[in-house]
């Protein structure tokens, strides 16, 4: 759907007023003694905490922290999943020498694997952007692996026709070809990858939101800790936002041809 279309803008009126109306039910309910305000304080009082973190930028270091970790960790995991997914969905010999490996890991949940990335790579940020990385590869691969093998056969024909070789067909026709299906792996890893940075960062308490969040939850000082929960909220909506937009530049066609 259009994002100028007045449709949209009806839809996205009424969903920031079904999130103001719920937060108005909390502030009510905390407020009359329904909810515990130690556990769930009122929205008003998180609104000035938010404002006092944001207003003083103590937000600043630990925002940094954490967008590192996520950039450096996605474009490794990115990186590594498109080069080795290429070569997967073009060259059957590599595919079945490495699918069942891939297959083994795949399912496993990656937050399992952070007491023994601890034990090996320690505390630091080498463990968490290992950690991260794995967790973005694999939907990345597969996405990309399935839009090398659904490449149209009458498009890599014209390309032999002009004398096109092997390594020039899958820079010019199977990896534009693949481009969609990349980037809708990439867009989930995206999210992926925020959660396992914040997890990585719970686990081995050196910085970072996540760690401030879990601080903040064993002071018991709730009010703070869901005002950082807020800004990961804003983070993870901006990052989303600003990939569609990457998106939308980068495979216009296929959204033209959605709409």
């Amino acid at each position: 759907m259009n994002a100028t279309s007045p449709r949209f803008a009806a839809e996205r009126f009424f969903g920031v007023l079904t999130v103001v109306a719920l937060l108005l039910a909390v502030e009510a309910l905390v407020r009359g003694g329904a909810l515990n305000a130690a556990i769930i304080p009122p929205p008003t009082v998180v609104a000035q905490k938010l404002w006092t973190l944001v207003g003083g930028g103590s937000f600043i270091k630990p925002l940094g922290t954490t967008l590192y970790l996520l950039f450096v960790s996605y474009v490794i995991g990115c990186a590594l999943a498109v080069a080795l997914g290429l070569l997967m969905g073009r060259y059957p010999v590599v595919d079945g020498l490495l699918e069942p490996l891939i297959e083994f890991l795949r399912p496993l949940p990656k937050p399992a694997l952070l007491p023994p990335l601890m034990l090996f790579l320690g505390l630091g940020d080498t463990m968490k952007i290992t950690a991260v990385s794995l967790g973005v590869f694999f939907p990345v691969l597969i996405n990309t692996v399935q839009g090398v093998r659904g490449t149209d056969p009458v498009l890599l024909d014209v390309g032999r026709t002009f004398g096109h070789k092997s390594s020039a067909a899958m820079f010019k026709i199977v990896l534009p070809s693949a481009l969609p299906l990349i980037l809708a792996g990439m867009r989930v890893s995206l999210g992926l990858g925020l959660v396992l940075v914040i997890v990585a960062e719970m686990m081995a308490g050196t910085g970072g939101i996540g760690y401030l969040v879990i601080d903040m939850q064993r002071s018991f000082r709730s009010a703070d800790m869901y005002a950082w929960i807020v800004i990961l909220a804003v983070l993870g909506y901006g990052l989303n936002a600003l990939f569609v937009r990457l998106e939308r530049s980068l495979i216009h066609w296929s959204f033209s041809k959605a709409e």
